[in-house]
């Protein structure tokens, strides 16, 4: 199955224990995030490491774990549909993940329940997610 996941899911890898850890390595996802989740996740590391309480090795050890299992896809390849996502996302943050969930044809993992006030793109929370393969 293949999902968008946004820049809120992708930061829970960094925290030990958190259940959405597990589903990123499970085999029968394949994930997609916006190129600028990266940027995201090296904007805010300190922030990460200190609310993780991690080192700084443990924080690159995770971000290279975490480039191997979402696939990290740049702006040139969603680009034509960004058109169509301004037109139906709740939130205008959040178009990127709309327009590469319109281009990769599937859904979008998220906790946003602002994002399920539209009827284009099917979201799905972490618990959602859990259901799907329990």
């Amino acid at each position: 199955m293949k999902l968008v996941v946004d820049s809120n899911v992708v930061f829970t890898f960094f925290w030990k224990n958190a259940i959405a850890t597990d589903l990123f390595v499970f085999q029968d996802l394949e994930l997609y995030t916006p190129q600028f989740t990266l940027e995201e996740i090296d904007k805010y590391e300190n922030e990460i490491k200190r609310k993780a309480k991690m080192t700084e090795k443990e924080f690159h050890d995770i971000k290279k774990e975490l480039q191997m299992l979402i696939t990290f896809v740049p702006l040139q390849n969603y680009r034509p549909f960004l058109e169509k996502a301004i037109k139906i996302t709740p939130d205008p943050n959040d178009v990127d993940f709309f327009a590469l969930a319109l281009e990769k044809e599937c859904s979008i993992w998220s906790n946003d329940k602002e994002l399920k006030k539209q009827n284009s793109v099917k979201i799905l929370t972490t618990k959602e997610v859990i259901e799907l393969f329990d």
